[in-house]
């Protein structure tokens, strides 16, 4: 047995030792817009409209229409936050991911009367089964083509050769029974798993749990190259805890699920049926994305058809704002991780730091500190920028600074541009190269120079100072001193 348990309850019990970092209410909130409204000003942040800010994470104890539920948004919607859940330094998390991937943990499966997430069963041959009475999954807006699963760690194995993998997805409670599955564009493990047993006439088993330990959150956000086809990400969790994440058998279905979550869904992917995202709603609208932009629905989208929900007794329900501070910790700590190992491995001890800025939602934007050390390292810079994009095919724009610019300070990076930085020199356009499909302004009728949607211009922004020029662009030296002698309340 592990030494800890690490799960979403552990998690939070931990984060009430740090003032400021978690809050309650008992103040009844309605699950349809009312709770993220709440929560976009206390501390959604991200590509939130403003007034938005970083806050802490918050428990609704009083959720309208679930007496025995409770709801937590934001649990990662803060980089310090992460930081004190896998006991790092903010700055230096994404050496952390980078180094669990490569010292993988398999994960072990216990037995059920181990399985917290199975100590409340509920099978849909009950006739009064109803999944969006017994989850509270909120709605972002009024908008929303319904409610939405949008932390739930989706778990399936392929059909073929029995490789597993966990990806999160967006998933809407479309009936009593139904949930429908967005599945990005030539995107997750999971497509290439759903399409071989379609193409097989088979219904896929799969999981959905909800509420788990942050370091599985946090794993499930990685992408090929880093994590390719028949990599499980549930490895990498395993090595940010240093120990194996616990599975178990599903009650109804041939598959597994997380046994320390706070619900379970287990299901089954239906072959060749589609349903229409906002058949209820009829608004066109889907939810809010990382971009800040409300989604199309999709015309046709898979469809889960759910055989049980199990639970933990007065379980907590997991949600986040989609494009919140809590995507870039998810999307961006990964991707970070996988830039780090890319140029690492091209052009050792050159790249120093990253940072996938918050203004990108996680993806779109990464800011790259890169230090020259030889005349030979001139242009280098730029040879990591094209890496990065090789890491992740999703990002948009490289930033690239010097050693002595602090990538997450985004004064200090706007000052290298205003400073280090000429608008005809320094900037390199890749065009027509495929990003994501959710940046509204990358479709045909933005321009008649993107012939699909999801084409982009890719663009380096070399703010670093040219190697012979270096004794040039020296900032103004201050004595370096401890503060805490004049001001001890400050530092």
């Amino acid at each position: 047995m592990a030494d800890k348990t690490y799960d979403l309850r552990s998690c939070l019990e931990e984060l009430k030792q740090y003032p400021g970092q978690l809050y309650e209410t008992d103040v009844e909130v309605d699950p349809h817009a009312e709770l993220a409204g709440v929560y976009r000003y206390v501390g959604a942040f991200g590509t939130v409209e403003r007034p938005t800010r970083i806050g802490p994470a918050m428990i609704f104890n009083n959720v309208k229409g679930h007496p025995n539920a409770r709801v937590v948004i934001g649990v990662l919607a803060s980089r310090e936050r992460v930081g004190l859940m896998l006991g790092c330094d903010p700055k230096k998390l994404g050496f952390l991911l980078k180094d669990a991937v490569a010292n993988p943990i398999k994960p072990i499966v216990v037995g059920r009367d181990q399985a917290p997430c199975q100590e409340v069963v509920h099978t849909a041959d009950d006739p009064d089964f109803d999944i969006r009475k017994l989850i509270p999954a909120p709605t972002n807006t009024s908008e929303d083509a319904g409610p939405y699963i949008t932390m739930g760690m989706c778990y399936a194995t392929d059909p073929e050769n029995g490789e597993t993998d966990v990806t999160i997805h967006r998933l809407c409670l479309q009936s009593a029974d139904e949930i429908s599955m967005y599945f990005v564009p030539g995107g997750r493990h999971l497509t290439v798993f759903r399409e071989k047993a379609e193409k097989a006439g088979r219904p896929l088993p799969i999981s959905i749990s909800i509420g788990v330990d942050p370091a599985i959150e946090i794993a499930a956000c990685f992408e090929p190259p880093t994590t390719p086809l028949g990599y499980d990400e549930l490895q990498a969790a395993g090595a940010l805890r240093n120990q194996p994440v616990e599975l178990v058998d599903c009650v109804t279905i041939a598959e597994k699920a997380i046994a320390n979550a706070e619900y379970v869904v287990e299901g089954e992917l239906l072959p060749d049926v589609r349903i229409r995202e906002d058949i209820n709603t009829d608004t066109g609208k889907a939810m809010p994305e990382f971009p800040g932009y409300t989604g199309r629905a999709n015309p046709e989208l898979p469809v889960i058809k759910v055989k049980a929900v199990t639970h933990r007794k007065n379980p907590i329900m997991q949600t986040v704002i989609g494009p919140s501070e809590e995507h870039v910790s998810m999307a961006g700590i990964p991707t970070e991780a996988s830039i780090l190992s890319m140029v690492e491995r091209a052009m050792p001890g050159r790249l120093l730091n990253v940072y996938c800025h918050s203004a990108g939602g996680g993806k779109y934007m990464a800011i790259l500190q890169f230090k020259k050390g030889i005349p030979s390292d001139q242009g280098r810079e730029r040879q990591a920028a094209l890496l990065a994009f090789s890491a992740f095919n999703e990002l948009k724009h490289v930033f690239l600074v010097d050693e002595d610019v602090d990538p997450f300070d985004t004064s200090d990076v706007l000052w290298a541009l205003n400073t280090r930085y000429q608008g005809d020199i320094d900037t390199i356009f890749i065009p027509g190269v495929r990003c994501h499909p959710l940046d509204p302004s990358q479709r045909p009728e933005y321009s008649y120079k993107l012939r699909d949607p999801g084409l982009s211009c890719k663009t380096i922004f070399d703010c670093t100072v040219p190697y012979a020029l270096k004794d040039n662009f020296r900032r103004a030296q201050f004595q370096k001193l401890d503060p805490a002698k004049w001001a001890p309340d400050l530092f």
